[in-house]
């Protein structure tokens, strides 16, 4: 086997592989619905919050201040579980509008690629990503960044059992008969 075509199996399987994880279902892709926290970039640092609005839809907003500017970005965030709810990765796009301190108001678009993972036995989220920005009205026309974040989980997923899918879980609380409650009538020793 040549060095050629050694590397293109290789390159055909990860493209395999990548296809795949984009699109796989996500079963449960994260373990929380509100998560707020701290933003470290190159160069900025900010607050982020998450918020999740669909099943597995979060919208995300984050407020950066660097050394020369200040801007704010919502996004809406597409989350995919990996290996389970605690590890996913998401995409997601938005925009953004700032200030600099040279160039005054600004504005543009971002698209974000991203993974996170739920820390266990902690309410702690860290992610790491990569938010590339078009800009308008700014002596940049393009931004590829990427940060670090740390988020305390506020709100948690409603909690599911392990095998809540087999055995019912809390449905059977819910749809239990009643039990029947005793009569009063007097019954004889042979009546059924």
């Amino acid at each position: 086997m040549t060095f050629s075509s050694a590397f293109s199996r290789c390159l055909s399987g990860a493209v395999l592989a990548a296809a795949y994880l984009l699109c796989v279902p996500a079963a449960q892709a994260q373990k929380y619905r509100t998560a707020a926290g701290f933003r470290l970039g190159a160069g900025n640092y900010g607050v982020t919050v998450q918020h999740k609005i669909l099943d597995k839809v979060t919208l995300e907003g984050i407020g950066v201040v660097g050394t020369r500017e200040f801007s704010g970005t919502v996004l809406a965030e597409r989350h995919f579980g990996i290996l389970g709810p605690s590890l996913n990765y998401y995409l997601g796009a938005g925009g953004h509008l700032g200030n600099h301190k040279d160039d005054g108001a600004f504005g543009g678009f971002d698209g974000i690629v991203g993974a996170e993972y739920k820390v266990a036995f902690f309410p702690l989220v860290l992610s790491f990503d990569f938010k590339p920005s078009v800009e308008f009205n700014s002596a940049d026309w393009a931004r590829f960044p990427t940060a670090f974040s740390v988020r305390y989980v506020f709100v948690k997923e409603k909690k599911t059992g392990l095998f809540d899918g087999i055995l019912g879980g809390d449905k059977d609380k819910k749809n239990k008969p009643r039990k029947k409650e005793k009569t009063t009538e007097r019954r004889g020793l042979f009546d059924f």
